[in-house]
């Protein structure tokens, strides 16, 4: 059992920069993979990043790759999602998320948190 609490959301400019973080309650965290989801409104969730249990891989959706960076450290039980360069189409919530062995992005993980707002204005 994963419980996943994120933080770091708020109102922002496009062009700016936004740093959200999960903080993880399960003791074996290292042993699952870790990302991001987001859902905009009127839209389906959709994957956006992914990360291994050591941190050594990570994969993104094509839209935010080369502005978004997933890292992680195990020792804090904590995942980071840096989004740089934003856009109003990232505007969503977004979802940390957690699953063993592997995040597939047409594939919902079996662990979500609550949810926290990202907005972009133009």
């Amino acid at each position: 059992q994963v419980q996943l609490v994120e933080s770091g959301g708020g109102l922002v400019q496009a062009g700016d920069s936004l740093r959200l973080s999960c903080a993880a309650s399960a003791r074996t965290f290292g042993s699952y993979v870790t990302g991001w989801f987001r859902q905009a409104p009127g839209k389906e969730r959709e994957f956006v990043a992914a990360i291994s249990q050591s941190g050594g891989r990570s994969s993104y959706a094509d839209s935010v790759k080369g502005r978004f960076t997933i890292s992680r450290d195990n020792a804090k039980n904590t995942v980071y999602l840096q989004m740089d360069s934003l856009k109003p189409d990232d505007t969503a919530v977004y979802y940390c998320v957690a699953d063993q062995p592997a995040i597939v992005p047409t594939t919902f993980p079996r662990y979500w948190g609550q949810g926290t707002q990202v907005t972009v204005s133009s």
